[in-house]
């Protein structure tokens, strides 16, 4: 990393602190501008010949304080006051560039710069100015961005148009700015692509506007330019901008956006505008002079605005192209496509800028050698899931047109599609376009936010951190939730709601919610499904108080943004949930299938009601945009709509009689239906640090109640109650008295007595232990379970090291692999490692499982490895890549995580460290699993294993 990034990346971050120090208040210090006083106001300096869309940024800036003070600031561009805001952009404001030339204003920090700007308040500029508030702009944009850096200041969410985010009211505002605010983005394009985007969005936007036009697009615009974003890919699936409102990239060039088009559709042309327009098939082999003129056209029109122009060519509907992997005939389109641009822009088509994306199996065409000019930006892209496939290598950094990233937080297609809500946490994010900034894909970040509005808090965070991406570290993203829920509800209760994204998007995280199915969590074992039930609900009880207290003018944008998008998280897993504990009672045959059939049914409806009243905020403001199917999916497409399952139904016969079934933990046999001959029902063994009580469901088949006696075969074996009348369910939890047995292993049973022959014989397996000597992680229940956030991290250096991610992968946090660029990993005793001390009983050899982040090998040929070994044992390095089918990439996908599986060979009982040494960066482990003989299967895997100190 150069000097000059360094640089910019210490300029960025002091404006993030100041501005969270809040520059702006409503208390006047010493020295400080009086932008709005009870009794007076300041004036706006604005010179006539400045950029059109820095105007309408102005006038956005007086409604703003407006809407804040009740107060209209006067605006000229021979504005006079004793106080006066001077805005203005380098070479287009006279005042600016006379207070530069008589040395009353310093813009070194800002000349010459992309998209910069500079705060500052100054004294006696002019002759009866007291003081003036400057926000100078290197170019247009720069000015654009210093004009809503106040208006966030002051206030004023970027999201108070696009979520009903109201505005505080506020009697004064002063600002603090003697020492000027200067910042500058670090990445040059930043923006976000409208896509998948019907019905959800289409019918939305043909309610309130009647197309995808100039008038919808005027906010989205405004909302990029306050998110300091500069690039949009428009609307596309049955859309073309340019052609439904020709005055559409106008309105874009004016205001400040870089128009491009999407990955598959080259030269600023729509792929709808083929089909309308199109003469013959979209095949380049067999049609070059209808696509070449069809293509003439797309840069003709766009000569006088500015553009991203995208090379390459797709097939119709971003499907590959049917010559496939014809790499020769993609270098000719690219070729023709630069003989267009050098036809149509005058100067050097080097200063044209041009992106090819290298997207799925374009990605394959590069690898195999395909190349384009080096001007040419190459946009990486992720696997439609956040995990970035490259990145630039050594060599590809030398390129003079840079490199970018193209992400997802919405995706159609396989495995899965998700379209629905925010599903995609923070530090995710952070992690995987941290390594695009440290490998200097700075040119391009773009993202595909699908409708927009489900996407508020993700396309926040990845536009600032495009903005800025050294203003974010592994520490500093955690606390994003908390500062952005600050600013759109104030700081009262920003923590409680920060909770509540972190954790409905980290349960997402885990399993997007249209791929969770009744299988997903398990209902057998670690109470698995039980645990994530509880959490939902805590966290919904959680909103319910934070609701409750909110102000009534926060309550529409709090639906939208953080209610919502919990609640609806909630009933896709209870209805799940529900349907599995359904079919294993309709399986068992328990009279409570049909309780939770009506669960199910409840859930269902719960879904349609909380999307109902989502479209009925503000008077129905936001109508259609929650339509999205997501229930109901059985490959990868969405259904038509959100469509029940099918339910088991239990039908006691008419006369009531009583049946008693028996069924236990961690299995789906019950007594007598289920139980294959010969076979008993057996609970997990108990072990003396592990689980400490498991359960027995003695449960009614029919109507009529009935009485039960459970009995031990001895005294260590303890029963929560021994007798119960039963209706419908009673569980009796079995624990057992350790003090009564010696070490060594145990067996007894528990038989439950009550209708039908014999009773149920419920065998129970106990193994006490010695007590370990020395610390650490303790075998129990067949395992040992630990965070890798728990582990002690030894031997950093300033070139490699191991931190810890907050916020990150299943369980709130995950610890990460770092190192410079292009490093090469040393042997073991010089690297980095992660130690996990552990107690363990048994000795053999064991599995040892690593659960890691689905992340993807960026660079070329090199695999993402990392190494494991026990106390002195020469590690074994492990590609966590090794298996890299489709088979294994979707599977990983769908469940957001990666398992390796490598024997670890114990050769004796006792204090052991197991360590996990750093071999390459980008390895982000979750959670280690040493199964010693007794690992069930289930999502999440068991609970972490106790420590002993």
């Amino acid at each position: 990393m150069n000097i000059l990034r360094i640089l910019c990346g210490l300029i960025g971050l002091i404006s993030f602190l100041l501005q969270a120090d809040e520059w702006v208040s409503e208390q006047a210090q010493t020295d400080s501008f009086a932008l709005v006083q009870p009794d007076s106001q300041a004036a706006i300096y604005l010179d006539s010949d400045d950029y059109p869309g820095l105007h309408r940024a102005v006038a956005n800036l007086r409604d703003d304080i407006f809407k804040v003070t009740g107060k209209t600031l006067k605006l000229g561009s021979q504005a006079e006051s004793e106080q006066l805001v001077i805005i203005g952009s380098l070479g287009r404001s006279a005042l600016l560039d006379r207070l530069v030339q008589e040395g009353k204003l310093d813009i070194s920090a800002i000349n010459s710069r992309w998209e910069a700007y500079q705060i500052q308040v100054i004294e006696q500029p002019l002759p009866g100015v007291k003081s003036a508030l400057v926000i100078a702009g290197s170019d247009k944009r720069g000015a654009i961005y210093g004009v809503y850096t106040l208006s966030e200041a002051i206030g004023v969410s970027p999201w108070h148009w696009w979520a009903d985010v109201p505005v505080k009211a506020k009697s004064s505002l002063y600002v603090q700015a003697s020492q000027a605010i200067v910042d500058a983005p670090q990445i040059k394009y930043r923006g976000i692509f409208l896509n998948d985007e019907a019905p959800a969005l289409t019918n939305w936007v043909k309610d309130k506007f009647g197309n995808f036009n100039r008038q919808f697009y005027e906010h989205v615009f405004e909302l990029l330019l306050r998110l300091k974003a500069n690039y949009l890919w428009p609307a596309m699936w049955n859309n073309a901008f340019a052609d439904d409102d020709p005055r559409n990239a106008l309105l874009a060039d004016e205001m400040g956006i870089v128009m491009g088009t999407s990955h598959h559709e080259p030269m600023m042309r729509a792929d709808k505008e083929w089909n309308r327009y199109g003469e013959g098939p979209w095949e380049y082999s067999t049609n070059r002079d209808n696509i070449y003129r069809f293509w003439q056209q797309g840069a003709q029109r766009h000569k006088q605005v500015e553009s991203l122009f995208t090379l390459g060519m797709r097939g119709q509907e971003d499907e590959p192209m049917s010559e496939g992997e014809n790499i020769g005939l993609l270098e000719q389109i690219v070729a023709d496509q630069r003989e267009i641009l050098s036809a149509t822009f005058s100067g050097d088509i080097r200063q044209v800028p041009q992106v090819w994306a290298l997207y799925k199996e374009v990605q394959g065409f590069y690898e195999r050698g395909m190349r384009v000019p080096d001007d040419v930006t190459l946009l990486w892209a992720d696997d439609n899931f956040g995990n970035i496939r490259r990145l630039p290598t050594a060599e590809e950094r030398k390129r003079s047109g840079g490199a970018g990233v193209y992400y997802h937080f919405d995706y159609v297609g396989g495995p899965r599609s998700y379209r629905w809500i925010n599903t995609v946490p923070i530090a995710k994010i952070w992690e995987q376009m941290h390594l695009a900034w440290q490998y200097q894909a700075d040119r391009i970040w773009i993202v595909n936010v699908g409708d927009l509005k489900p996407m508020e808090l993700p396309t926040d965070f990845f536009l600032r951190m495009a903005w800025n991406p050294t203003a974010f570290t592994a520490a500093t993203q955690a606390a994003f939730s908390k500062q952005w829920a600050s600013q759109q509800f104030g700081p009262e209760y920003a923590a409680d709601i920060a909770r509540i994204l972190d954790g409905y998007t980290r349960h997402n995280g885990r399993r997007k919610p249209e791929a969770v199915e009744a299988e997903t969590y398990s209902i057998l074992h670690y109470n698995e499904a039980g645990r994530v039930s509880a959490e939902l609900k805590a966290l919904a009880e959680l909103n319910q108080q934070v609701a409750k207290v909110l102000s009534p003018v926060y309550q529409d944008s709090y639906f939208q943004l953080v209610a919502y998008p919990l609640l609806a998280t909630q009933a896709v897993f209870e209805l799940n949930h529900n349907l599995a504990l359904n079919r294993l009672h309709g399986k068992q045959g328990r009279v409570t299938t049909n309780d939770y059939a009506d669960q199910v049914r409840y859930w269902f409806n719960r879904d349609q009601q909380l999307a109902a009243k989502y479209h009925q905020l503000a008077g129905g403001r936001w109508m259609h945009m929650m339509s999205q199917p997501h229930i109901g999916y059985t490959y990868w497409r969405n259904p038509p709509a959100n469509l029940m399952p099918v339910l088991s139904v239990h039908e006691p016969v008419v006369e009531a009689v009583a049946d008693m079934g028996v069924a236990i933990e961690g299995s789906a046999l019950s007594w007598p239906l289920n139980e294959p001959e010969g076979q008993d029902l057996v609970l997990p063994e108990f072990t003396l640090y592990g689980q400490k009580q498991r359960y027995i469901d003695v449960f009614n088949k029919q109507s009529a109640p009935f009485d039960f006696i459970a009995k031990t075969s001895a005294p260590w074996i303890t029963l929560s109650h021994e007798t119960g009348n039963v209706e419908t369910l009673q569980r009796v939890w079995v624990s057992i008295d350790w003090q009564q047995l010696p070490v060594g292993e145990h067996q007894g049973w528990v038989h439950v007595q009550g209708t039908g022959w014999g009773g149920a014989r419920i065998f129970v397996q106990a193994k006490k232990n010695a007590p370990p000597k020395g610390s650490g992680f303790v075998e129990a229940d067949g395992y040992v379970a630990m965070s890798a956030a728990r582990a002690n991290i030894r031997g950093n250096t300033e070139k490699a090291w191991w931190a810890t991610v907050p916020g990150h992968g299943y369980f709130g946090q995950s610890t990460s692999s770092f190192t410079h660029i292009d490093y090469v990993w040393q042997p073991h005793e010089a690297t980095p490692y992660l130690e996990f001390p552990l107690y363990l009983f048994s000795q053999g050899e064991f599995d040892l499982h690593l659960w890691l982040a689905p992340s993807l090998g960026f660079v070329p040929d090199r695999g993402m490895r990392l190494a494991v070994g026990l106390d002195e044992q020469t590690p074994v390095t492990l590609d966590m890549l090794a298996d890299n089918s489709q088979q294994e990439w979707e599977r990983t996908v769908l469940d957001g995580l990666r398992k390796v599986t490598t024997p670890i060979k114990v050769e004796q009982p006792g204090h052991q460290k197991l360590r996990v040494y750093l071999r390459d960066p980008g390895v982000v482990l979750q959670k280690l699993i040493l199964d010693t003989g007794g690992l069930y299967p289930s999502y999440l895997g068991p609970p972490e294993s106790q420590y002993i100190d």
